[in-house]
């Protein structure tokens, strides 16, 4: 296998963060010949895909024992521990503690040939109940040049179409003050760029005493680490920025440029059977008023193509957004029915429906990237530099140099062109 430990991530940014921290803590705990599978179930597509990768990942090392953890694994625990080559089947809770990987490597039936009975290759407990979301200290990050934070966990919504709160349970944050060390570490180790992630992200400082807002821990790492050249935000839930994020985003040039937001559809009535919590409005209204505070602003976004009863009108308002909002980020998740979920006993629509309509919103959303790209050609750009020649500006653009680079570094560049999917510099 090549490694002691080997960590597969699928989804999301938090299961980036979530998979270093995995391995660190397999690998302290003395586990050899180990994969962990970390699994995604935002879509029936992802948690597809991770079975085929388990069954690939078994027939290639046969002599490895595979762990499966994740949201997927927390939602069809037992889909996972009937297949042949899954060794152990682990919780979202239990995969962040390190007692769990070294009570793990001590075990002699985890140790010894397969042959367990599926239900006691399951090791989790009721997501729901978990209260308390750990940092876990991760100085850098083996093939980055940026650092992950994970500042919140879980979510309280129950949009109608999603299954992640039933693997990821219910909100909670990790305290200010502990988020602003982590960060304060992280750059006097040389990090020159922070990501903070979470599942709902806006949804941080509700469970903690006095409820500090995200914008307020945006601006205390601001603050208390002057050192940081860089923070980011990954996915937001635009209609609940607070002032304080706001006037971050307006007024803190070390805070990107750069947003994701969690629209899902342009139609109001769809929002509405979504149980979404922003109208069309809002969403152009954000848009438009963080481009006049912050002219260099870029976006992405998720939608979903083919949410049950849209029709070819509200499909089309969805469409019309990516001009509306000026999105150039675009991820299109065809709709996918989770078991579970009220959406997936709505009316739905013909397969071939849905995907003919995401590939008409990637293709509208190439178009609108590649758009964006030209527009950054003959400008000088503050790029970060990457292993592999490459880099990303502060709009998160990629970059590919023409000549070798040193990661890690902040430099202006001459941005000379574009091959429809970077910048290129010279």
């Amino acid at each position: 296998m090549g490694e002691a430990v080997r960590v597969v991530s699928f989804g999301c940014r938090l299961n980036v963060y979530e998979s270093e921290a995995i391995k660190r803590q397999a690998e302290a705990a003395g586990h050899r010949d180990l994969i962990v599978v970390n699994t995604c179930a935002v879509t029936a597509e992802a948690t597809r895909q991770a079975r085929q990768s388990i069954r690939r990942l078994g027939r290639e090392n046969p002599d490895a024992r595979i762990v499966v953890t994740g949201c997927a694994a927390q939602v069809e625990p037992g889909r996972f521990a009937g297949m042949p080559e899954v060794a152990l089947v682990l919780g979202n809770h239990e995969k962040m503690q390190p007692q769990s990987w070294r009570a793990l490597a001590a075990s002699n039936s985890f140790s010894a040939d397969f042959g367990l009975a599926a239900s006691e290759k399951v090791q989790l407990s009721d997501i729901m109940a978990v209260r308390d979301t750990a940092l876990h200290m991760l100085d850098a990050f083996e093939n980055h040049t940026r650092a992950f934070v994970q500042v919140q966990n879980g979510c309280d919504h129950r949009c109608t179409f999603c299954i992640i709160p039933f693997g990821r349970g219910n909100s909670r944050s990790a305290p200010m003050g502990a988020v602003v060390e982590q960060v304060r570490q992280l750059a006097a180790h040389g990090a020159r760029e922070v990501v903070l992630t979470g599942v709902d992200m806006t949804g941080y400082g509700r469970d903690l005493p006095g409820a500090p807002t995200l914008g307020l821990l945006v601006q205390a790492i601001l603050r208390h680490v002057p050192d940081l050249p860089r923070l980011r935000l990954s996915s937001i839930d635009a209609v609940e920025a607070d002032d304080a994020l706001r006037d971050a985003i307006a007024g803190e040039a070390r805070l990107m440029p750069h947003l994701h937001l969690s629209l899902q559809s342009g139609d109001d009535l769809i929002l509405k059977r979504m149980k979404r919590r922003h109208t069309r409005a809002d969403a152009i209204r954000f848009c438009s008023e963080m481009r006049q505070v912050r002219p260099d602003m870029v976006f992405g976004a998720d939608i979903i193509a083919g949410f049950p009863t849209e029709d070819e009108a509200a499909f089309q308002r969805s469409a019309d957004l990516i001009a509306e909002c000026g999105l150039t980020h675009l991820h299109v998740f065809p709709f996918s029915p989770r078991v579970g979920t009220p959406a997936a006993r709505m009316p739905q629509l013909p397969t071939q429906v849905i995907a003919e309509r995401a590939r008409r919103l990637r293709q509208a959303g190439e178009a609108a990237y590649k758009a964006h790209l030209a527009g950054q050609v003959g400008r000088t750009l503050s790029v970060l530099t990457e292993r592999g020649n490459v880099g990303r500006t502060e709009g998160f653009a990629p970059v590919r140099f023409a000549g070798g680079v040193q990661p890690g570094l902040l430099l202006p560049v001459a941005i000379t062109g574009e091959d429809g999917a970077r910048l290129l510099a010279a």
